[in-house]
């Protein structure tokens, strides 16, 4: 089998330049895939109550002026990393925006219009294709190819837009939730998540299939990697090669995520802070970052910026599977808490929350394009 970044010989470290997985943690949590209504209604009743504290019930809408909605929601991934600016974006993986044309002859006049601005922009096979609108990582594939593009189009929404950006093939992964208040000179990271990619460890006996089944977490999330190996998992894994099984870095796709709260420093802060502050009006949200080396993170550099979520991403530690189910609401109610204080403060400097209406209409709309995405690989 042809190693790529799916499988790689067992001798490579397996989670190379990341801090060591505990693996005596739990395999997964009791509420890490509860149903969403379920586990979000306390936050709801929360957000209600601070609607009424700060007379606002769309405030967070008015956390950071300078994205669509604040990044609450129908956010355009494309715009939010078009905000960062100076010196700043040389933290940035490089990417370029397409529009999915619609019609007959609509897909190869999308894969000609990306391949023209993939010269344009440097960039090469293989990029990570990804919605412009989306959130939880849906739709987002690896492209190795052409053919590979071409397929990704086609299976993509007409008339929507979807990004192609640059692979930073490295195991490091992470997710720094940033707050700054506007009536305060610097920010504070509040949380810092490191997620570790699942893989499995063929034996040159035994199928795919019976490797996921076997092994503690993935066992447990075997519908998910069914799914996304349905066409592989009859094949015979050869020894010393593992098939690595999730490549977005979201819980609900398979990877695994641990705190590391206690890893923040205050060049990652700075670091941060600098960044954040280069987009404007931009107060809280969550910097998904790769990166080869985590003591090079540790010291504010070397790293990669993969996607800035606003107001609508969460301190993501909570999915570590040794988070208590109190620890997780109270770090939500503290995040909603921020943004309602931020959004409150901004109106109070002229800056406008979104109308009820204008949410729905924004959150309806994304709704209905990821139920068309492709496939999350």
């Amino acid at each position: 089998m042809q190693n790529d970044i799916w499988a790689m010989p067992r001798s490579n470290e397996q989670h190379a330049g990341m801090p060591i997985l505990d693996e005596t943690a739990h395999d997964v949590s009791w509420f890490e895939f509860a149903p969403m209504k379920l586990f979000y209604t306390p936050v709801a009743l929360y957000c209600a109550w601070l609607s009424m504290r700060h007379m606002g019930i769309t405030l967070p809408t008015n956390s950071n002026p300078g994205l669509p909605y604040s990044g609450l929601v129908g956010e355009s991934k494309n715009a939010v990393l078009n905000q960062v600016t100076g010196v700043s974006r040389d933290w940035i993986s490089p990417y370029i925006l397409c529009l999915r044309w619609s019609g007959n002859g609509g897909a190869d006049k999308t894969l000609k219009e990306a391949l023209h601005s993939m010269k344009e922009h440097s960039l090469a096979f293989p990029l990570v294709a990804k919605p412009d609108l989306g959130m939880r990582g849906a739709g987002v594939q690896v492209v190795k190819s052409e053919e590979d593009l071409l397929r990704y189009i086609k299976a993509f929404p007409q008339g929507a837009n979807f990004m192609l950006q640059a692979l930073i093939n490295e195991e490091g992964e992470a997710g720094i939730y940033y707050v700054r208040h506007p009536d305060q000179e610097k920010g504070e990271i509040i949380s810092l998540t490191l997620k570790y990619f699942p893989r499995v460890y063929g034996d040159g006996k035994t199928t795919l299939k019976q490797l996921i089944k076997d092994d503690p977490r993935a066992g447990k999330l075997a519908h998910l990697y069914f799914e996304r190996f349905r066409g592989r998992l009859n094949e015979v894994i050869a020894e010393g090669d593992s098939v690595r099984l999730a490549f977005a870095g979201n819980h609900s796709a398979g990877t695994i995520f641990r705190n590391g709260e206690n890893d923040i420093t205050n060049a990652m802060r700075d670091t941060f802070d600098e960044i954040a502050k280069s987009m404007g009006e931009f107060y809280v949200g969550r910097f998904d970052i790769r990166f080869g080396d985590f003591n090079a993170l540790k010291q504010g550099y070397g790293f990669r910026i993969i996607e800035v979520n606003g107001a609508g991403g969460e301190p993501t530690h909570i999915w570590d599977s040794r988070t208590t189910i109190r620890s997780a609401y109270s770090t939500l109610f503290s995040q909603y808490k921020h943004l309602y204080a931020i959004g409150a403060k901004n109106r109070a400097r002229g800056f406008k929350p979104n109308t009820p209406k204008e949410l729905i209409n924004a959150w309806w709309h994304e709704k209905q394009l990821t139920t068309h995405y492709p496939n999350t690989h």
